[in-house]
Parts: C-alpha cells; sequence; structure tokens
C-alpha cells in the first residue's frame, strides 16, 4: 500500500488514491488561509499545490492546462492535490500563498 508523508504524519491508502482525498482524511492541514472556503472539490479551479516526492500518476490534461494559468506557471515537480492520483509512497511538502503557489515552505514532509 502506499504511504503519504505529509506534515509529520504518514498515512496508508489504496493505489491509485486521489491525494487531496487521504490528505483531508488524514487530518492534514491542506489549506492557507481562506482557499478552504473556496477550494474546487476535485475540478481543478482552486489549483491548491504542493512538492510531491516519489510515485503519483502524470499531470492529467486539466491540471496541465490550470498550471498554464495564473498564479501559477508551469512545474517542475508540483502538482494539484485534487488531480494527483498515487502510485507509490510520496512525501508532500507545502508551500504559502493562498494557492499554495508562493516559494516559501509552510511544512515539510517530518513537520
Amino acid at each position: 500500500m502506499p504511504r503519504v508523508l505529509a506534515q509529520a504524519k504518514t498515512s496508508e491508502c489504496i493505489r491509485g488514491t486521489n491525494l487531496r482525498k487521504i490528505v483531508l482524511q488524514n487530518g492534514i492541514d491542506l489549506y492557507n488561509s481562506d482557499a478552504k472556503v473556496i477550494n474546487c472539490r476535485l475540478i481543478d479551479s482552486c489549483s491548491w499545490q504542493m512538492q510531491v516526492e516519489s510515485n503519483f500518476a502524470e499531470a492529467h490534461w486539466r491540471q496541465e492546462g490550470r498550471y498554464s494559468l495564473p498564479p501559477h506557471s508551469p512545474p517542475i515537480n508540483l502538482g494539484l492535490t485534487c488531480q494527483t492520483q498515487l502510485l507509490g509512497n510520496v512525501k508532500i511538502t507545502k508551500f504559502d500563498g493562498f494557492w499554495a503557489e508562493g516559494s516559501q515552505v509552510v511544512w515539510t514532509p517530518k513537520g
């Protein structure tokens, strides 16, 4: 079973699980500021992003399209939680900014 390491918590899930769902189910602090109130609930308009290390499915066309619009730019190793399917163990780093589009780290996988 894939493991997700985020905010000093380790969660197990079934391969192919949506990252946003597993993060929220395990009480991990996903959103910055008021983004929680207006998040898109899996249609990728909110664009909450994170840096993921390890095994996840390639970016969906909607995710790639969203990265072409502000406040984001094409990612190197960033992904949208609502559009990411887990294929193996991952480590997540969260950034600042309303949609986590900033460059300052809010938390790392270990804390």
